[in-house]
């Protein structure tokens, strides 16, 4: 024990194995110190994920205040450990009488002040127009303005670093561009200004010195949801100068094209998401029936109760040792059938996961790009979809993989079901087949199965080379490619799944084809951290935001507000603000825990259940009142709860099925989305810096044209009231609350009362 290095790897490094959380084994325990905020999904592991060296939350097993079980991942620790942290923290890993436990204690802060004490008079502040100016992201040859105050400095030079950010941050780096002196008035602040000459997203530190010693003025450690870099903008730190200016903590910039423009729609939609095999059985007839051959080389499973539990393999539930091969029914057809309950909700957009021909449930292991899976229905069927969605004011938008494909599929055809020559036609490299080159393949393997790379390990997901021409053709050059054919059939746009692991030249020649084909179709990719490198202009439209679930989830939950919401700011200052309202606002998904379970409810405690749905709609508040586009998961809006996968991926709890929906709360969410139809300020509104932040409350104001409106959360469990000071552009204005009606007169100050575990919405009125 202790010769393995293993790593703290989760939401706070992008699951990557990181220096930063690289743990050191002492005595009898591995043991970190780190600065984490929020709850935070993870597991320890070593580099490689090995079995032997992965650790994740004893199934079956409860924590108890900061110490949780843990096990091994062969020895049923496959789910992720979850804890709320509060700052810096110290885990400690230990083993004994056969058993693992992760513990967490508070830890004292890491920071070493600069050497100088005339180094702590240095001031920047990214935010505020004084010191860096204009404010957000700026367009290919802008000016941008900085200032550094550094009264006791000898000399100041400004830094530019553009960043190269690669894969799922596995490469992040910074490329030295210039070096620009400073230029110092007589009260100490110094100044310059550069031309960003191209798209990009740049770093930017300060060099001083101060009595023949040097310093840097750079980002702070604050650290941001799913993203391995640290620093969320705003005010930064002064430290004495590292050996390796890679160390260096960089301010972000993001530099757009001039020319980067963002469907109109899909910055003021509101989003239903969808996985289709649980939502509606339309069609019995097309249900997938058990049988030899059916699910790759073996059978799939199926539920005869609709509202059953989805299998889970290794639980005990009588499942076979497959996973994703257990089916319940649901299909287009359905889907069409309830298209009035999706409308009702105020949705715009609908998100379905893939519909391709694939054997497992969840369709990312394509089988056949060009036709739907038979258990969904067929094309028809989805062009028929489109049409009646269309009738409804919805737009739909189709899901795919070019990262990977399945193996049982026409293009790879591990287990020669299929027409044609696979790549690896029944476990053998085949040089002959029209894909060939689609994989990179490995004759020399004994192993079929290790003859090719699947995607984070997983051999039912074969790693595509999008390098091939012959691929990239087939996916989006062709005049009758992948993306075009589902485009001309009525979809509204794709989301494309696992963005990052795709190289950068693909996507912008992808988003090229897609735009040519429909300028009016949206490109969505999946990303978890900062997604500022693909809202430059020439790749995506926007992202599945999960940094906004996670800080809307955390609020929520009763975390502290101040400290969630930087991550708010970072995305004001990084994003654009067309990408940034067309962005989806998550809060569950199919690859997480629902938002209900997340927030206490676990489906046995009526009082946990009720507290859970007033922290859940807190948070439906948020996607509502703050810039980006509602989305809602299936089943969210009556009720429905789940752990992770496969637990989250329950069927809709329709009445007619033997469900029991919550009629109630599918009202008040009608009510909430509403507020998106009747106040576009909600939608396209400016988000200002924040009026007011505390460990409870957040106040931020939202401007649109002469249209001002205040939006505010509290996620105490008892009423706060703050005194806000406003701006001069807010003053002397009547507001209404939008959720109450209440009409409020605004002087140079406002008392502002909100409810415990909810909001509020002033919207100026010009009446």
């Amino acid at each position: 024990m202790g010769d393995t290095r293993l790593y703290l790897r989760g939401a706070m490094s992008g699951w990557a194995a990181v220096d930063e959380y690289a743990m050191r084994w002492d005595c009898d325990a591995y043991v970190v110190t780190a600065e984490l905020q929020g709850a935070q999904d993870f597991k320890i592991a070593d580099a490689d994920w090995t079995n032997l060296s992965t650790f994740g939350a004893s199934r079956g097993s409860e924590p108890e205040g900061s110490s949780i079980p843990t096990a091994r991942a062969d020895e049923g620790g496959s789910d992720n450990l979850r804890f709320r942290f509060d700052g810096w923290s110290t885990l400690r890993l230990q083993f004994g009488d056969g058993r693992s436990v992760l513990t967490v204690a508070q830890a004292t802060p890491r920071v070493e002040p600069p050497s100088d004490s005339r180094a702590q008079s240095l001031r920047h502040d990214s935010r505020d127009v004084t010191y860096k100016a204009p404010f957000g992201p700026v367009t290919a040859g802008g000016e941008v303005a900085f200032a550094l105050d550094a009264p006791d400095a000898d000399r100041a030079t400004l830094v530019i670093d553009r960043r190269r950010l690669e894969g799922n941050q596995e490469i992040l780096a910074y490329d030295e561009l210039e070096r620009v002196p400073l230029v110092r008035d007589a009260d100490g602040r110094w100044s310059g200004r550069y031309v960003f000459a191209a798209p990009g997203v740049y770093g930017y530190w300060f060099d001083v010195e101060i009595g023949g010693r040097r310093f840097v003025y750079q980002n702070n450690s604050a650290p941001m949801y799913w993203t391995r870099e640290r620093g969320g903008n705003g005010l930064g730190v002064a430290s004495d100068a590292p050996l390796d200016s890679g160390a260096v903590r960089r301010f972000r910039l993001t530099v757009t094209s001039r020319d980067y423009v963002v469907p109109e729609w899909a910055q003021q939609a509101v989003w239903y998401y969808l996985f289709p095999e649980r939502f509606r059985n339309g069609d019995a007839s097309n249900d997938p029936r058990p049988g030899p051959n059916t699910f790759q080389n073996g059978s799939v499973e199926t539920h005869a109760d609709w509202n059953a539990r989805p299998f889970r393999p290794g639980s005990g539930d009588g499942s076979d040792n497959s996973g994703s091969n257990d089916f319940f029914g649901g299909d287009l057809a359905g889907i069409i059938e309830k298209l009035d309950h999706i409308a009702a909700l105020g949705a715009t957009a609908l998100y379905m996961t893939p519909i391709f021909t694939a054997a497992s449930n969840h369709k990312y292991d394509t089988a056949d790009y060009r036709n739907v899976d038979p258990a969904f229905g067929a094309n028809a069927d989805f062009e028929r979809l489109t049409r009646e969605a269309a009738r409804r004011g919805i737009r739909v938008v189709v899901d795919a993989s070019f990262n990977h494909s399945g193996r049982d599929s026409l293009y790879f055809d591990r287990f020669a079901k299929h027409p044609g020559i696979g790549a690896l036609e029944g476990g053998e490299v085949r040089a002959d087949s029209p894909y060939a080159d689609w994989y990179r393949l490995d004759p020399a393997r004994a192993d079929p199965d290790d003859r090719y790379s699947g995607w984070t390990g997983a051999r039912d997901l074969p790693e595509l080379n999008e390098e091939s021409l012959s691929f990239r053709s087939f996916a989006y050059g062709a005049p009758d490619s992948v993306t075009r054919l589902w485009l001309d059939r009525g979809a509204a746009g794709w989301r494309m799944d696992v963005a990052p692991w795709v190289s950068d030249d693909f996507w912008r020649e992808w988003r090229r084809a897609v735009k040519v084909h429909n300028p009016d179709a949206v490109t969505i990719a999946e990303t978890w951290f900062d997604a500022s490198k693909y809202f430059l202009g020439d790749t995506f439209d926007a992202t599945m935001n999960y940094i906004f679930r996670d800080t809307a989830l955390n609020i929520a939950s009763g975390s502290n507000v101040a400290a969630a919401y930087r991550n708010i700011e970072l995305m004001r200052e990084l994003y654009p603000p067309q990408a940034w309202r067309a962005s989806m606002n998550l809060l569950s998904t199919h690859d997480t825990a629902r938002s209900l379970w997340l927030l206490g409810d676990r489906g046995d405690d009526p009082a946990a259940r009720a507290q859970a749905r007033r922290r859940y709609r807190l948070a439906v508040l948020m996607q509502v009142a703050w810039p980006g586009a509602p989305t809602i998961f299936y089943g969210d809006e009556v009720g429905v709860t789940g752990g992770e996968d496969p637990d989250n991926r329950r069927t809709f709890p329709w009445a007619d099925a033997g469900g029991d929906p919550d009629m109630t709360m599918y009202a008040e969410m009608r009510r909430l989305m509403a507020l998106r139809r009747q106040h576009p300020i909600l939608a396209l509104g400016v988000l200002g810096a924040p009026l007011h932040t505390d460990t409870h409350v957040v106040v931020a104001p939202r401007t649109l044209e002469d249209e001002v409106a205040l939006v505010a959360v509290n996620n105490a469990e008892s009423e706060r009231t703050v005194e806000i000071d406003l701006p001069p552009a807010l003053r002397g204005r009547a507001y209404v609350d939008a959720l109450t009606g209440e009409r409020i007169i605004a002087g140079p100050t406002m008392r502002l009362t909100l409810p415990p575990l909810f909001g509020a919405v002033l919207v100026s009125d010009s009446s």
